[in-house]
């Protein structure tokens, strides 16, 4: 069979709103995250903890943040987290294969960065006869059409990454019964996918930026926290962690404030908090990509950068390494944009495969920050690609050839 790749791909614009994928797992019966915490529920600064707060995914993912993943040490978009496997063995079909994608959008960094990984992904296998996908620019109602449309396209397998999770959840539960589906990124409500695949989640991303401040901010100090948006339930999450890490603390959090994600509303927020209170001492963030905005407010107004929380997108990196700051950089690895590939092949090959498939989440620190910082790649190119040994690196994401 002639090799061929089929890309339909509408082109959006680039926001600076970074690493917004859905943390809510593939869960059976419907179920919806609530419950409340049983850490303080509500503190003055802080304000109500979040509907979608669910204690024992807070208390799992914090967990695997101390444990070792199974699979090859050099590649972390292989491996799993206490893994427990399903058998595939009905789903084994002689190749080559035809694979389809429903992606939610391309309409983020994070996004445009992971969609050119899983293309380069895509091209290292040869039984990858063809590849077909969708998307759904942002949209339920077309992403629900984009699936209907792949299960008629005689695809072997479909991976999906569902734009939201409740609304996707009929779509996907339809398509189970016609081929095997893989879900990765953001989750559905049903546990009809063969598997499922992300890092360990925005639990583990919230806490692991809190517990820096509350170690390098001393008792009293000022904290602010920027969000970016309420509602989307890995933000949430991470707000979440936060919260109750920073409700046990002797922390003051003076103002917890959605900036869009936008650079200039971020850069004025926080010029405003230095203003009226004339110090703050540390900056929690849900999301990294208008970090160096931050920062520069506090350059403009003459006063040093305090304690902060970035993510791994490389302007942040390299302001941090700059100026030799005082920050932590949780992550969402994009990287994870490759396992839905490597997952359909051992699928159609009938081999088994981690029912829920947690990859690891690094965090970037001083000590390991000279590793991950790469100057020559695009300002918002995500470090944990895992794409370095991917045809095309460094060119097709927008890096300089050496």
């Amino acid at each position: 069979m002639k090799r061929s790749i089929t890309v339909l791909v509408a082109a959006v614009s680039a926001m600076l709103l970074a690493g917004c994928a859905s943390d809510k797992p593939v869960t059976g019966g419907g179920a919806t995250a609530s419950a409340a915490p049983s850490a303080s529920a509500a503190s003055p600064a802080t304000g109500e903890q979040s509907k979608f707060f669910v204690q024992a995914d807070y208390d799992a993912q914090l967990a695997m943040r101390a444990q070792t993943a199974e699979g090859p040490e050099d590649k972390p978009w292989e491996q799993a987290i206490a893994p427990q496997m399903t058998d595939t063995a009905t789903y084994k079909k002689d190749g080559p294969y035809h694979l389809c994608f429903s992606n939610a959008a391309v309409n983020n960094p994070w996004r445009q960065v992971g969609w050119k990984t899983m293309q380069a992904e895509v091209a290292l296998h040869k039984e990858i006869a063809e590849f077909t996908a969708l998307d759904a620019e942002g949209k339920d109602d077309k992403q629900i059409s984009d699936i209907a449309e792949l299960t008629g396209k005689d695809c072997d397998a479909l991976i999906v990454s569902p734009n939201t999770t409740a609304t996707l959840t009929p779509a996907v539960s339809g398509a189970c019964p016609k081929l095997p589906v893989i879900v990765f990124d953001r989750g559905v409500e049903t546990d009809c996918p063969v598997t499922f695949i992300n890092p360990i989640g925005g639990y583990a991303f919230g806490a692991d930026g809190a517990e820096f401040l509350v170690e390098k901010v001393p008792a009293g100090g000022k904290v602010l926290a920027l969000r970016i948006l309420p509602g989307v339930d890995v933000l949430e999450t991470r707000w979440s962690a936060a919260k109750v890490t920073f409700d046990k603390s002797e922390l003051d959090v003076v103002g917890v404030e959605f900036t869009d994600g936008d650079a200039a509303k971020t850069k004025s927020i926080v010029s405003d908090y230095i203003a009226r209170h004339g110090k703050i001492d540390g900056v929690w963030m849900d999301a990294g990509a208008t970090a160096v905005a931050a920062i520069e407010a506090f350059e403009d107004a003459g006063q040093p950068v305090p304690a902060i929380v970035g993510e791994d997108q490389q302007d942040f990196l390299q302001k941090w390494k700059d100026g030799n700051l005082t920050a932590v950089a949780p992550t969402y690895p994009t990287y994870q944009w490759r396992t839905p590939i490597i997952a359909a092949l051992k699928i159609l090959k009938g081999e088994e495969v981690p029912k829920t498939w947690k990859l690891p989440q690094p965090k970037i620190t001083s000590e390991n920050l000279d590793s991950y910082l790469q100057p020559d790649m695009p300002p918002l190119h995500y470090a944990l690609c895992g794409c370095e040994d991917l045809p095309g690196f460094p060119g097709a994401w927008g890096g300089k050839e050496n």
